[in-house]
């Protein structure tokens, strides 16, 4: 039996909004997979800057680990159990925010996996293609769609899904099927919700991070500290720069789609 989410209410986000950015040290972020990897040093380049960092990990003790070594370094950083393909994880993660923090101003859908660089779409493993759309995109959707409202409520709100260039359709490719097609549709995702908060105050874009030295990446990237630099860059976007919404960046600049 399908447990019932109890979901936040929403607002309508049509319409332009006065700027309402807070200061670093009042913001709140979410990262999603944060426990390692990529989600771990935007954790880090976030909590430098002085904004309270939840780090999302489907273990929470694994995600205390890192979490206590952050606040070693100085970091107001906060472990909490997140599955993004859990609807009961990702509803009680979404009412413990609105009940501890009464907002959330930065999430970060870091979290993704499925990288099947053996497979074609002529021989694609459905299960692992069904899988990935589940973590990469829908994980990131119903995160997103459970924490807006608190972010429509103070008409601040910066949203970055962590794409890939495998997910541009500029971009010829064969392999990562399951990886690939995730990452596209996310990006479809993204468009479609920037048109729609556009004038609201919440910017939602996709970053590419480019081939990092992470688990999943493999050795031979880069290092991991610049793709976060990207991502971070995207959360903590000026309301200055209010037109940078519904983009694809990869170091900061625009990629194609």
């Amino acid at each position: 039996m399908n447990a019932t989410v109890h979901r936040l209410p929403r607002k309508a986000a049509r319409g332009s909004v006065a700027s309402n950015e807070p200061p670093p040290s009042q913001r709140v972020a979410l990262v999603s997979g944060g426990n390692r990897g990529l989600g771990l040093e935007v954790v880090r380049q976030l909590a430098a800057q002085g904004i309270t960092v939840l780090l999302g990990s489907r273990s929470l003790a694994a995600g205390e680990k890192v979490a206590r070594q952050l606040r070693h370094e100085g970091g107001d950083v906060v472990a909490v159990k997140l599955d993004v393909t859990s609807e009961n994880d990702v509803a009680n993660l979404a009412m413990h925010i609105d009940t501890t923090y009464h907002r959330l101003d930065i999430l970060v859908n870091n979290a993704g996996a499925f990288f099947d660089i053996d497979k074609r779409a002529s021989n694609a493993d459905l299960s692992i293609v069904r899988s990935a759309l589940d973590t990469n995109l829908l994980g990131a959707w119903r995160l997103t769609e459970a924490v807006l409202p608190l972010m429509q409520r103070h008409n601040y709100g910066r949203v970055v899904n962590v794409s890939s260039s495998c997910g541009s359709f500029e971009m010829e490719g064969e392999n990562c099927p399951a990886y690939r097609i995730s990452k596209t549709a996310l990006n479809g995702y993204t468009r479609m919700l920037a048109a729609e908060l556009k004038g609201s105050g919440v910017l939602v874009n996709a970053v590419c991070p480019g081939w990092v030295a992470t688990d999943m990446g493999g050795s031979g990237g880069r290092p991991v500290a610049e793709g976060a630099e990207g991502i971070v860059w995207a959360a903590c976007l000026s309301s200055q720069q209010g037109n940078l919404n519904g983009r694809f960046f990869r170091d900061k600049q625009p990629i194609a789609w």
